[in-house]
């Protein structure tokens, strides 16, 4: 199959796959189509069900490009199942769904009003009106809200069950941004350079990248909660 017939076949299950991923994860290894003599690719159903499962992997348990390419070599050398078999995904909290890579590429789209975002996530306008005012929520331009208003919203209605309330969690919307500041330096050069490889290289690492700092932030903090217990 050319690039193109690929491309096709995935699209369907993967909305937002490109030519340019794929090229991408080739130049990573994680597939191996071969060539024609007059050097356009060639792929086989191997090669999609391989393809199928790299996106898979990333999409819906959270693993960055390395973790697979271990799973996928570990196949190949039969020390592990198939690669087209599930694997458990990584144990992170969350409220809600668990996120997956592609949750850090892009906005879902989806538009809420004021009323709408109080309704779904139970909270009233004094409450909505501090977490804007401590930045946990932030509206758009156009003064809508999306999907991940509405989690943050449940998540801090939860934990003032428990005595913490907005202004207390002004912190996690600074580290937050610490964060974000941090991986911007590191993707800003690529996003920058007119290559079209460079800009999949950079949605790649900043999704990769965002995946390890919610893990290294998850770590830490377990390893805090241990400390405070004694154990």
């Amino acid at each position: 199959m050319s690039i193109g017939a690929v491309l096709a076949q995935l699209r369907a299950e993967f909305p937002d796959v490109t030519i340019s991923k794929i090229r991408f994860l080739e130049s990573e290894g994680l597939v191996s189509p071969g060539r024609t003599q007059s050097g356009y690719r060639q792929f086989t159903a191997a090669d999609v069900a391989r393809l199928r499962y790299v996106l898979a992997a990333q999409r819906d348990h959270y693993l960055p490009l390395k973790v697979i390419k271990e799973q996928l070599d570990a196949a190949d050398e039969g020390t592990v199942p198939d690669p087209g078999v599930p694997r458990p995904p990584r144990q992170l909290v969350s409220v809600g769904a668990p996120p997956s890579a592609e949750d850090f590429a892009a906005d879902t789209g989806n538009r809420l009003t004021q009323e709408q975002l109080l309704e779904r996530a139970g909270i009233d306008k004094p409450m909505l009106a501090e977490l804007e005012q401590y930045g946990l929520i932030r509206a758009g331009a156009a003064g809508f809200f999306d999907e991940e208003a509405v989690i943050v919203a449940r998540t801090v209605r939860k934990m003032t069950e428990y005595g913490i309330e907005p202004r207390h969690l002004r912190a996690f919307r600074a580290s937050a941004d610490r964060e974000v500041g941090l991986l911007e330096q590191i993707v800003t050069p690529l996003y920058r350079q007119r290559d079209p490889d460079s800009r999949a290289r950079a949605d790649e690492v900043v999704r990769e990248l965002a995946a390890l700092s919610v893990s290294l932030h998850t770590l830490l903090v377990k390893a805090g909660i241990r400390e405070v217990g004694g154990s």
